[in-house]
């Protein structure tokens, strides 16, 4: 019975570990996304979104972000940066976040397009945008990419 018990642990600590190797590495600090792509020669997809409104936004994210084929194609050649701009009380960021999350789109979505993606280049230049899509993943990076 405890054999069985430490076998089910594992293998739950597994699931848990392997999802997280999976998981998107979204930053959220501007000036670290453009260090670690300056490090690689990546370029940044930023992307604006309304996490618990938009429902476009919940789209993109379920259909490319999400995906395990997005995420590998893009680990070597994006440095993905999210600006969140959630509306619930339970969902508030820090004011912190908030204010560099504002000044992001001050420079980069001046218009308060959702959900809105920069592609720039490592120094912040920006190099293409998109919105939401109905495509594959693959279609998707294959878009990112050409900019």
């Amino acid at each position: 019975m405890k054999n069985k018990k430490w076998a089910a642990l594992w293998v739950i600590c597994g699931i848990f570990f392997f999802q997280g190797l999976m998981a998107q590495d979204w930053q959220t600090n501007f000036d670290t996304a453009k260090d670690m792509a300056q490090k690689n020669s990546n370029n940044i997809v930023l992307v604006f979104q309304g996490s618990d409104w938009c429902a476009p936004c919940i789209k993109l994210d379920r259909e490319i972000w999400s995906s395990k084929e997005f995420q590998d194609l893009a680990k070597d050649h994006f440095v993905m940066l999210k600006a969140d701009f959630p509306r619930k009380k339970s969902n508030k960021l820090p004011e912190e976040q908030e204010a560099r999350n504002k000044s992001l789109a001050a420079k980069y979505n001046p218009n308060g397009y959702f959900p809105y993606v920069v592609v720039l280049d490592p120094t912040g230049n920006v190099l293409g945008q998109a919105g939401y899509e109905k495509a594959s993943p693959k279609a998707y990076f294959n878009k990112l990419n050409s900019f």
